[in-house]
């Protein structure tokens, strides 16, 4: 069943068919239908910037600045589940811009940690004082707007089997579950991120998230299939103010 587009705070929300993520564990797997994105914007901890390429096109990424030929090309909007009811903003994580005119960005793809250089010309940069810090040792979960302490508190991560992987990543889709009471809880952040032992998880390629949940007493522990689990409140709080393109470090 797919429920029909509302609006949210920063731009169309799509109805989502599947949270194509390595989500799960300690409770039920079953995939949340839900809705989604936001706007882009940025980055964090010195302003650092995003990049959104034009509507209703194709961007062109490079190996390296200056390079005679594009190696891929990310189109924006991309659509979920490739259905093209649903569009979501493309946006990428700047890690570094070059007087020259070269930018690099954070892919969502395999490898995790994979970059690629777009021209600025055929790009926007917007700048974001969020960021979001999780320490697995802790299970905890702290966001950030510039210095401020915006919400802290405990989080379920991977099972020793399905370890969430730690790295440099940024909130690709905010997703919302027509039903709350899934494993996925109210609201889902999918991130950049991919499972480093899944290569398949309901559909989907192994994405790792950012979610809600339907049992507290998990989080503090080593339960899911990769994503990050916090509490339904905070979440569902984070959904109105984070943006698409907040960088998410996650720490050994």
């Amino acid at each position: 069943m797919v429920r029909g587009r509302t609006r949210s705070l920063a731009g169309v929300v799509a109805v989502l068919a599947l949270l194509a993520a390595a989500c799960g564990g300690g409770g039920s797997d079953q995939a949340s239908k839900s809705t989604a994105p936001r706007t882009a914007t940025t980055t964090v901890p010195a302003p650092s910037t995003t990049a959104l390429p034009p509507n209703g096109s194709y961007l062109q990424m490079y190996d390296e600045p200056g390079a005679p030929a594009p190696s891929r090309s990310f189109p924006n909007p991309w659509f979920v589940d490739n259905d093209q009811r649903y569009p979501v903003p493309q946006v990428f994580l700047v890690e570094s811009v070059r007087p020259d005119g070269w930018v690099q960005v954070l892919l969502p793809i395999r490898p995790n940690g994979s970059t690629a250089w777009v021209q600025a010309a055929d790009v926007k940069l917007a700048v974001n004082s969020y960021r979001v810090v999780v320490s697995l040792t802790a299970h905890q979960i702290t966001v950030l707007n510039g210095a401020s302490v915006v919400y802290q508190g405990p989080v379920a991560i991977g099972a020793p089997a399905t370890p969430t992987p730690s790295g440099h990543y940024f909130i690709r889709v905010l997703q919302q579950a027509p039903d709350p009471g899934t494993v996925y809880g109210p609201f889902a952040y999918g991130l950049s991120s991919h499972s480093d032992v899944l290569t398949n998880f309901n559909g989907g390629d192994g994405e790792i998230g950012i979610h809600g949940n339907d049992d507290a007493s998990a989080l503090g522990h080593s339960v899911s299939h990769g994503c990050i689990r916090m509490d339904n409140a905070a979440i569902t709080s984070l959904s109105k103010v984070l943006p698409l393109g907040t960088p998410v470090d996650v720490n050994p």
